[in-house]
């Protein structure tokens, strides 16, 4: 299998087992009751790591939606990897290379260790998304593949957007959601949605202004079985 290289891979690789445990520590002014529901605010990487002794090998279905890399500097955050904290980061964990980084390698060091403790929280039946655009997708495609494995890549989803952007010399009306298997052997296959003797299909769409929640009504006598259906009306 092709492996992808960058400066400051040989760096990165094993920064996972090298980032120390952390003690979660529970605000209780900040709490809601005695639900086990966790929300943990700090760098994330660490905040991983921290998960790592309760959750091992433990979750069924993990989302994320990193940094998109798009180059943007004064956005909502430094769409290029070069926050302050990322910065030193690198310089930590690089040493002096790093000002030789693209903001696509600065992107691919900070991926990697994150990916690494990612794989190891998911359980051996569990599913991955990933979010991303046009701006790191083959990267990221290369990167899951090294460590999830290229046979456990489920699909690569298109996101429709519901509005198009300017994107150099077309209209990008789309992004990806990038999905990958701990052990794509043993999941059962995905099955569409059947209504009657209609196959329902559907795009993925982010919702927006422009693209609001969708009601849905059912034919009338269809079943529903589940501790949080809830119904307005009648059937």
């Amino acid at each position: 299998m092709p492996i992808l290289d960058w400066i400051g891979k040989k760096q990165v690789i094993n920064h996972d087992k090298e980032v120390p445990f952390r003690l979660l520590k529970r605000v209780h002014s900040l709490s809601v009751g005695e639900s086990e529901n966790l929300i943990i605010k700090g760098d994330n990487l660490e905040a991983l790591k921290a998960l790592l002794p309760y959750y091992y090998n433990n979750v069924k279905c993990i989302s994320i939606d990193p940094p998109y890399n798009t180059g943007k500097e004064h956005w909502v955050y430094s769409d290029r990897v070069n926050s302050s904290e990322m910065r030193k980061w690198l310089g930590n964990v690089v040493g002096d290379i790093k000002e030789d980084l693209s903001r696509h390698d600065k992107w691919l060091c900070m991926m990697y260790p994150r990916l690494s403790l990612l794989k190891q929280l998911l359980s051996n039946d569990g599913i991955i998304f990933v979010n991303i655009d046009d701006n790191e997708i083959q990267n990221l495609l290369n990167l899951m593949d090294e460590i999830f494995l290229e046979k456990n890549r489920l699909a690569v989803l298109v996101w429709d957007l519901g509005t198009g952007t300017t994107a150099g010399h077309f209209t990008r009306a789309h992004e990806y959601v990038v999905v990958y298997a701990k052990n794509k052997d043993i999941l059962s296959n995905f099955k569409n949605i059947e209504d009657g003797e209609n196959i329902v299909h559907g795009a993925l769409k982010k919702p927006s202004k422009a693209n609001p929640y969708s009601e849905i009504e059912f034919p009338a006598g269809i079943e529903f079985e589940g501790d949080n259906a809830t119904f307005e009306g009648e059937i």
